[in-house]
């Protein structure tokens, strides 16, 4: 009998260490999350790495070194992915390239080419995949004069075959460039070396063509997508709507939006936008109203962003119907969506300007009340 009340105990005592430890490791990411200060962020960050399942939590490294990149914190930064070498997984190439990436994405790009460069001191083997990184990080960091030059010179020197993300990588830095005949020239080399293009590939030529207002231009690649049997997303009809809005076919994009929901794309804040843009663009204050008013009642993660706000925001404002400027200010502020200070603050001088004092309190109140302003009436 002791014998089995002793070995309950033990298992007791394992047990609640499992549960105790599992709730630990559970409890690092949330404690990481809700930290403010970013010195204790980047000591508590490198302690809990010594874990190796937390050094497989792709989100949290994502989410602190943003955290980090927006406060300018380069040097803590580098402090913590730095202290990433010393784990036992840098030899690994798929870690060395989270690495490369990470980097890339806080614009430290000579850090991400510094990892990529002492692999082979490592043992680690380069491959397309941490070529890709390379290439992603590049792009990222915007160091397009640098885009040209790596996807030309280091495959043949490692004798790496690039693959069509590699392909789609490069067409996407061409595009952010404005080198639209070069993302074109790139897509006609990767069907020729055997790299046909996807739906990624298209969807970022739309992109950069629709954006641009060339709108008969990226009809062409639109065309060239369904002949080759590549079925348009919702990332292709966002492209695509606003290319329409751009070119002052509001009209058409409302139509293009009818055909979306009749194959079964639902629209989302970004087809939404699109339309809101257009109407915008030709001044139309009512169909602006409408759309921002379907926005709102599409639910699910489909209401107005930031994009929205300070898109209607003004136009509203210039329109004089300070009425409707007054309900778009609350709604920014219920949502709690980061919009510059001066959006509100040129609302609560439109309000004022036109004797609605109470409103105007009201709108300052809120705005206070909630951390989105300091502006006093």
């Amino acid at each position: 009998m002791a014998f089995v009340i002793r070995l309950l105990s033990r298992t007791c005592s394992t047990s609640t260490q499992l549960t105790t430890g599992t709730a630990a490791r559970a409890s690092s990411v949330e404690v990481l999350y809700k930290e403010r200060n970013l010195k204790r962020l980047v000591e508590k960050f490198k302690k809990f790495s010594e874990n190796d399942r937390f050094r497989t939590k792709t989100g949290i490294y994502e989410e602190t070194i943003r955290r980090l990149a927006i406060a300018k914190r380069f040097n803590w930064i580098e402090e913590i992915l730095e202290d990433q070498k010393k784990y036992k997984d840098i030899h690994k190439e798929g870690y060395n390239a989270r690495l490369i990436r990470l980097y890339g994405k806080s614009n430290m790009f000579d850090n991400s080419r510094k990892v990529f460069d002492e692999m082979p001191d490592r043992n680690c083997k380069r491959t397309v995949v941490s070529f890709n990184a390379l290439l992603a990080a590049c792009v990222t960091s915007k160091k397009f004069d640098e885009v040209d030059g790596l996807f030309r010179k280091l495959p043949k020197e490692l004798e790496i075959k690039p693959d069509t993300v590699s392909y789609n990588t490069v067409i996407k830095g061409y595009c952010e460039m404005g080198a639209l005949d070069k993302a074109i020239s790139l897509l006609v080399e990767m069907e020729m070396k055997g790299n046909p293009p996807d739906l990624i590939t298209f969807n970022t030529l739309l992109n950069g063509f629709y954006s641009n207002g060339l709108f008969v231009d990226g009809e062409r690649i639109w065309s060239q997508m369904v002949q080759k049997s590549i079925v348009p997303d919702i990332r292709s009809y966002n492209a695509k709507l606003l290319g329409l809005a751009l070119v002052k076919r509001t009209k058409d994009a409302v139509l293009l939006l009818q055909e979306m929901k009749s194959k079964g794309i639902k629209p989302d804040v970004i087809s939404f936008n699109a339309l809101i843009k257009g109407f915008v663009k030709e001044e139309n204050l009512e169909e602006a109203k409408y759309w921002y008013c379907e926005t709102r009642n599409s639910g699910g993660d489909c209401g107005p962003d930031k994009f929205t706000f300070t898109t209607l925001i003004p136009f509203v404002c210039e329109k004089g119907d300070l009425r409707f400027a007054f309900e778009l200010s609350k709604d920014v502020i219920s949502r709690k969506c980061l919009v510059d200070m001066a959006l509100l603050k040129c609302v609560v001088e439109g309000l004022v300007k036109e004797s609605k004092i109470q409103d105007a309190n009201e709108l300052v109140k809120l705005g206070m009340n909630n951390g989105y302003c300091r502006y006093q009436l």
